[in-house]
């Protein structure tokens, strides 16, 4: 370790084990206070990351931000712990990249910038240093920690990154990369930044390509020459090109990860609305338990993993949109009044539960209102990876929305412990419902 950091153990609640690089900062390997692994990357005096968009990030080829603290002297954001190492090191120790390798890495780079991009947010040093290979696949780190940053310059990044994997150099010529990729890499190397095609463009398009798995091996030849293993002196010569058959490459494999990482994704969607209705539910039976419990899930959810300074934005952005929520449970009553005017009887209380249960959504579902319900799918991949353990939480869940939902359309609800406020809720219902009735 070097700088502030060789003389403490400490940043913000994370214990420091080791140094891992430089970079744009100071990146440790550290202990979070729960014990998981997480890697630190610590910016320079004024860096402003912009730590809930980054944390909204999702997809397998980015490492998950999970904390950060965007002021103070050392601004500091919190990655998950990837054991990768990086492309550029990768290409040096093994050679460039060819058939399904380079086809997964175009794919999941693309896949990575268009989740980036999907935030408003863009990488801003996308290169062979911030993208990590675990298990052949691709692992963006160091995402939009420069000012500046802009999603067409991540697309000619991806360019040259995919370039130098394919050829093992920066500036290797257009007829160094195979065919197919070609035309890929010249759209998206445009010089207007206009021309170049979107991230998800790129992904739609990278699913798609198909060449020999040794295409790449001739051309990228100059570049790979001293990591390529010469043939010991009369042994037997290498077949000629034109005798080898070259393996048919399909894209497949990368097209499946993002199907199965779409399905995960979706199951965790699935969960979360789950326990949103269930909340829901349990509002409309208890409203102000119910709203009470929701305040505070909605806020918690905001700040998991956060530092301290965390908290104080969390309760803000939580406060904001109260008043969003008080119109919808005060919107609803009143107009389940006005619509027994034409009929029907009305249950005071009914209403009044149904306004607290309406409030309960706004707060999870207002248009603008995505950080709890991203933090709950967060929450959910993990399960929503395993076949066994979704099926019984989908079950689980089910079951549970059924009870509550059986519950809130036939009990009566119950108020407590504000029974004041239960009784003037009914006789100010009732004079409404008169009033209306009587116009």
């Amino acid at each position: 370790m070097s700088g502030e950091t060789s003389h403490q153990a400490h940043i913000g609640p994370y214990r420091l084990l080791s140094r891992l690089g430089g970079g744009t900062g100071d990146v440790h390997r550290a202990a979070g206070p729960d014990g998981r692994d997480v890697a630190i990357r610590l910016l320079p005096p004024g860096a402003a990351p912009d730590v809930p968009r980054m944390r909204e990030v999702l997809s397998p080829y980015v490492a998950d931000v999970l904390d950060g603290e965007a002021a103070g002297p050392r601004p500091y954001v919190v990655f998950r712990f990837v054991p990768g190492r990086p492309l550029a090191e990768t290409v040096a120790g093994r050679g460039p990249m060819s058939g399904d390798a380079l086809g997964r890495m175009a794919f999941g780079l693309a896949k990575a910038l268009a989740a980036i991009h999907r935030t408003g947010l863009a990488h801003g040093g996308l290169g062979p240093q911030t993208v990590l290979v675990v298990d052949d696949a691709p692992v963006v780190v160091d995402f939009a920690l420069t000012a500046g940053a802009d999603a067409g310059d991540d697309v000619r990044a991806w360019a040259a990154t995919v370039a130098f994997a394919a050829t093992g150099g920066p500036d290797a010529p257009a007829d160094a990369l195979p065919a197919d990729l070609r035309p890929l890499v010249a759209a998206a190397s445009h010089p207007d930044p206009g021309a170049r095609p979107s991230a998800d463009e790129l992904a739609e398009a990278a699913s798609r390509l198909k060449f020999p798995a040794a295409a790449a091996a001739p051309a990228a030849r100059p570049a790979a020459e001293a990591l390529a293993p010469q043939a010991p002196a009369g042994g037997p010569a290498a077949p000629p090109a034109a005798a080898q058959e070259p393996e048919a490459y399909e894209s497949e494999g990368y097209e499946s990860a993002a199907h199965d990482m779409a399905v995960t994704q979706g199951w965790a969607r699935l969960l979360a609305a789950m326990v949103v209705v269930a909340g829901v539910g349990v509002v409309i039976m208890l409203p102000i338990a119910g709203l009470v419990l929701t305040l505070a899930a909605v806020t918690l959810l905001r700040v998991a993993g956060t530092t301290a300074r965390g908290w104080a934005g969390a309760v803000g952005r939580t406060l904001l949109t109260v008043p969003y929520a008080a119109v919808f449970t005060v919107a609803v009553p009143l107009g389940l009044a006005a619509v027994s005017a034409v009929g029907g009887k009305l249950d005071s209380l009914t209403a009044c539960a149904f306004g607290a249960g309406a409030g309960a959504a706004v707060l999870w579902t207002a248009p603008g209102v995505s950080a709890p319900r991203r933090q709950l799918e967060r929450m959910f991949l993990p399960v929503a990876r395993r076949p066994r353990a979704v099926a019984a939480a989908v079950v689980g869940l089910g079951v549970l929305c059924l009870i509550v939902g059986v519950g809130a359309m036939t009990l009566t609800p119950s108020f407590s412990p504000t029974y004041g406020l239960q009784r003037t809720l009914e006789s100010s219902m009732d004079r409404l419902q008169h009033a209306v009735n009587g116009v």
